[in-house]
């Protein structure tokens, strides 16, 4: 499979030099160009790339700003590699979870090196995806009456039942859980996450943050975020992201031997 990379640099002739490198690389395909940190934000959420070469020194937003931005829209954050003129940047680059660093003018076997690296980043990805599957299948084979219950959600002035393992996640804020299903979104009669989680299958569901509680079966990708930690990208219809507790990243981490 192909790794679709961005090119994000204010000056064209450092873009062209860098798309004409990556043309050596046939595993890597370059899906666009942004010439700013404003374009490189927008180009970053609606295109998805894997891979984002990013100019550390551009006009207005620089390199550090468009993770900042990022962050900030809590929009999933791809792997980087920083281009700069000046080696000075090299471990603020790594302070905000850079992939590597390339320094300009680029040299086709420091590329090579740095794209082995995101290589070996979504191969690890890839296999923790693998071990997740076979987790939910291990949860799936043990059915429990908790997990063949009924929930009641309150949506649209109206009272739905729910069996309990179509729930996706729940979430709390301000005093109010709320439910969310493959089919529907409502408010859950539940006064506290506690007291919602003692009604349900304590292998199945999983309280991932304060905020959070998930269902396991219903995690379709572990997705790594800022500063070694964790989201968990859910199957609801938004795909909702999840952020993992700096607690529960730990027991993540053994549960799928990261």
């Amino acid at each position: 499979m192909k790794i679709t990379a961005l090119i994000v640099d204010d000056e064209q002739p450092a873009r062209d030099e860098l798309a004409f490198l990556l043309k050596g690389f046939t595993d890597i395909e370059v899906v666009g160009q942004g010439k700013n940190g404003v374009e490189a934000v927008g180009m970053i959420r609606e295109l998805n790339p894997q891979l984002v070469f990013l100019d550390v020194q551009m006009p207005g937003l620089d390199g550090f700003g468009v993770i900042k931005r990022l962050l900030e829209k809590k929009a999933r954050l791809p792997f980087f590699i920083f281009g700069t003129a000046y080696d000075q940047y090299a471990v603020q680059a790594f302070d905000v979870n850079a992939i590597d660093y390339l320094l300009k003018p680029i040299a086709k076997a420091r590329l090579e090196k740095a794209l082995q690296r995101v290589r070996r980043l979504l191969e690890s990805s890839d296999a923790t995806n693998q071990k997740l599957d076979r987790l939910v299948q291990m949860v799936e084979q043990r059915p429990s009456a908790a997990q063949r219950g009924k929930l009641v959600i309150k949506s649209a002035n109206r009272h739905f039942l729910v069996d309990k393992d179509e729930v996706i996640f729940a979430s709390i804020e301000d005093g109010v859980i709320s439910i969310v299903t493959r089919e529907m979104e409502g408010q859950s009669n539940f006064r506290t996450v506690e007291e919602l989680q003692s009604n349900l299958d304590p292998e199945v569901f999983w309280r991932v943050h304060r905020s959070y509680l998930v269902n396991v079966n219903h995690i379709k990708e572990v997705v790594p975020w800022f500063k070694s930690s964790y989201q968990l990208k859910m199957e609801d219809r938004k795909q909702t992201e999840i952020p993992v507790s700096r607690a529960q990243t730990r027991k993540l981490r053994e549960l799928l031997n990261l």
